[in-house]
């Protein structure tokens, strides 16, 4: 059931009332019990599905899927590369590795004069 805004034209109260779709819009004010209520239009929510079968990935786009089935496959393969160096069948290649980070130069103290 959807949650729906209301609004009083009379006081100005604004509230929440949690309804079922089929149910009549409330026309009487909660706190001024004036017949002022107008429902308001509100961006509302996602839908949210529940239950076994739902599941946010079960709609991704086919671009998305072959993007993952590429990256999976890139990482197979990747590791059978691997395994090829460690047992001696492939020359092992050269990784060049970053230096490792500087530390700033402080400028040296100044003697103290006395």
């Amino acid at each position: 059931m959807p949650t729906y805004e209301y609004a009083c034209e009379a006081c100005g109260h604004a509230f929440e009332e949690f309804q079922s779709i089929k149910a009549a819009p409330i026309r009487k004010c909660p706190k001024c019990g004036k017949r002022k209520v107008k429902r308001l239009i509100s961006g509302g929510a996602g839908f949210l599905f529940k239950g076994s079968g739902f599941y946010i990935t079960d709609y991704r786009s086919e671009n998305y899927k072959s993007a993952a089935k590429a990256e999976k496959d890139g990482g197979a393969a990747k590791t059978e590369t691997a395994a090829a160096k460690t047992d001696g069948t492939a020359a092992p290649a050269a990784k060049a590795e970053a230096p490792p980070a500087k530390a700033e130069a402080k400028p040296a103290a100044k003697p103290s004069k006395k």
